[in-house]
């Protein structure tokens, strides 16, 4: 399965950096569902880390489409996946600690950079970003693997942010796949490494 998704990977880089808008429909949206399938197969009963890839992927499909209505359905898609992940992280038995206090840093200045631009969408988006720090506060809860997940999906998803509101550069679209797909990657390897459950779901002891 790992394999796959790394092949998926490159395949996806390669059709944004190229611009073959084909291929990146034929990729992207297969990205979660594979790894949601490598972890059904590793720790079946981690049903919610894999549901929240489910979430992930529909709003990776949503927002290869133009549009701002489009652009709302992903951003939901990826809040439910948000709270999967959480969930999945306390159980984890992550804690809030005081790197919390960075991310939440982050939210305010990007609050205040992005209020303007945004519009309309200011406040759902800004909401959206407060479970996104959140989630990556908690990810850095669980172990360092995670944790560097969790950054990498929020730097993503700030750049998402910037494209919104019509901000771009050079290459920004290979920058914010490569970070989410490595985001993604890491924080379901992060999750399944944390020595909560074994392969076939049975509790083992965390102090092993």
């Amino acid at each position: 399965m790992l394999i796959l998704f790394g092949v998926l990977a490159v395949a996806n880089l390669i059709s944004v950096t190229l611009g073959v808008e084909a291929l990146e429909w034929a990729t992207k949206p297969l990205l979660c569902p594979v790894l949601a399938a490598y972890v059904l197969r590793t720790v079946p009963r981690h049903r919610l880390l894999a549901a929240g890839l489910v979430f992930a992927a529909a709003g990776d499909v949503a927002l290869l489409v133009e549009g701002q209505v489009a652009f709302v359905i992903g951003m939901t898609s990826f809040l439910v996946m948000q709270i999967c992940y959480i969930v999945v992280f306390v159980r984890a038995g992550a804690r809030l600690r005081w790197g919390a206090a960075g991310y939440l840093l982050v939210w305010v200045v990007a609050g205040v950079m992005l209020w303007g631009p945004l519009g309309g969408l200011a406040v759902p988006v800004l909401l959206y970003g407060l479970a996104l720090v959140t989630m990556a506060a908690f990810a850095s809860g669980v172990n360092p693997v995670a944790g560097i997940g969790g950054g990498l999906f929020a730097f993503s998803d700030l750049l998402v942010g910037l494209g919104v509101t019509g901000t771009d550069f050079s290459g920004r679209g290979t920058v914010l796949m490569t970070t989410y797909i490595a985001a993604q990657f890491l924080i379901v390897r992060g999750v399944l490494s944390a020595g909560v459950l074994q392969p076939g779901g049975h509790p083992v002891d965390r102090q092993k």
